[in-house]
C-alpha cells in the first residue's frame, strides 16, 4: 500500500468534507433555491464518497480479499477485515448510491436528502478517514 497516495486522498477528503461544512444551506428550501449551492455540495460529496472507495480499493489491494466487484462490496471488504463497523459499511454503502446518482442522472437529485446528508452524515466521512489514518505509519518529528 502506498502510504503517500493514502495520504494524499484523505488530505483531499477532509477538503471536501470542509468545503461541504462551509457551503451546507441553513434548510433543505434553501438548498433547493440555491443552484450553485447544489453544484458545490453535489461535486463535493461526489468526490468525498470516491475517496473513500479509491482508498477502500487500495487496502482491499494489499489483502486477502477478493477484488470487489461494486462499490459498495469495496465497504463490505473492509467490514469483513476490521477495519470499519458494519453501521459505517452501511452508510457509505448508501453514499455509494447517492454517488451514482449524482453522477449519472443529477436532474433526479432529492436535494431533501443532500440537505439531511449535509447536515447528519459528515461524521461517516470523518469516522472512514480515522479508520484510513489507522493504516499510515506514524508521522516523522
Amino acid at each position: 500500500m502506498d502510504a503517500l497516495v493514502l495520504a494524499e486522498k484523505l488530505e483531499a477528503l477532509r477538503r471536501c468534507v470542509r468545503r461541504i461544512e462551509d457551503r451546507r444551506a441553513p434548510t433543505a428550501e434553501a438548498l433547493r433555491a440555491d443552484p450553485d449551492r447544489q453544484d458545490i455540495l453535489a461535486l463535493n460529496l461526489t468526490r468525498a464518497v470516491q475517496l473513500c472507495v479509491d482508498m477502500a480499493l487500495q487496502l482491499l489491494a494489499a489483502s486477502e480479499e477478493p477484488a470487489p466487484a461494486t462499490m459498495g462490496e469495496a465497504f463490505e471488504g473492509l467490514r469483513r477485515t476490521g477495519i470499519i463497523d458494519a453501521a459505517l459499511c452501511a452508510h457509505l454503502k448508501s453514499a455509494v448510491g447517492f454517488r451514482n446518482v449524482a453522477v449519472h442522472s443529477y436532474q433526479k437529485i432529492d436535494w431533501d436528502i443532500v440537505h439531511a446528508i449535509t447536515w447528519r452524515h459528515l461524521d461517516d466521512f470523518r469516522d472512514f478517514a480515522r479508520a484510513m489514518s489507522a493504516h499510515l505509519p506514524d508521522a516523522a518529528p
